[in-house]
């Protein structure tokens, strides 16, 4: 059963790049046809999906935060990270990995909260001075 565990600091200064590692256990990270997303939620929001990094590699942002995302992987250490520079008061929010299957991919980019996958118990990060 695969499993997914964020971790990071759960507080950040505005102005800085907010870091987070998703470490995975029970599967690869380069299982052919899974893809590997970043998702938050704001307080009083609903999720909203930032980007994934597909089994091969290949990454694909949210839009409105293409600008300051970078989604990454370590193979040899069976995790992949997140960086969103330039961070606000409104980037405070639970962050979450998930996996899902290529059939998965367009509900979580457009409404992850229908989709159907793994994902992990979330991190609290605050962006505050």
């Amino acid at each position: 059963q695969v499993q997914l565990q964020e971790s990071g600091p759960g507080l950040v200064k505005p102005s800085q790049t907010l870091s987070l590692t998703c470490t995975v256990s029970g599967g690869s990270i380069t299982t052919n046809y899974y893809y590997w997303s970043w998702i938050r939620q704001p307080p009083g929001k609903g999720l909203e999906w930032i980007g994934y990094i597909a089994y091969g590699g290949s990454t694909y942002y949210n839009p409105t935060l293409k600008s300051r995302t970078a989604i990454s992987r370590d193979t040899s250490k069976n995790h992949f990270t997140l960086q969103l520079s330039s961070v606000t008061p409104e980037d405070t929010a639970v962050y979450y990995c998930a996996r899902v299957l290529l059939s998965q991919l367009p509900t979580m980019t457009s409404r992850p909260a229908k989709a159907a996958g793994n994902w992990g118990q979330g991190i609290q990060v605050t962006v505050s001075s």
